[in-house]
């Protein structure tokens, strides 16, 4: 059982591959969070900061999509195969996602 201060004890084992395609996203999303972040530095306009916000609420849903089909693909198909599947664990985090 993982301590309250830890989110879990589980961990992923993911090819270099799909690494490197996951922070590539990451890496997107915090160049976006910079450029909003100057655009509020320089008074920029409303709507301009609205739509690049806009943009970067999408990239992380995108990321959040991409993560939970690997998560399907793999840890859960995994853990039903070994009859230690968690559908609650999975329907918890479909929920947050879905907020």
């Amino acid at each position: 059982m993982p301590c309250e201060h830890c989110l879990s004890q589980k961990k992923t084992e993911r090819t270099e591959e799909e690494k490197k395609k996951l922070i590539n996203r990451l890496s997107r999303i915090e160049g976006q969070i910079r450029g909003i972040r100057n655009l509020v530095e320089n008074d920029a306009y409303c709507v301009d900061i609205l739509t690049q916000s806009a943009a970067a609420k999408n990239a992380f849903a995108a990321f959040n999509r991409e993560l939970l089909r690997r998560h399907i693909e793999g840890c859960v198909v995994r853990d039903i195969k070994n009859d230690e599947a968690d559908i609650d664990e999975l329907m918890d985090i479909i929920g947050k996602l879905m907020k």
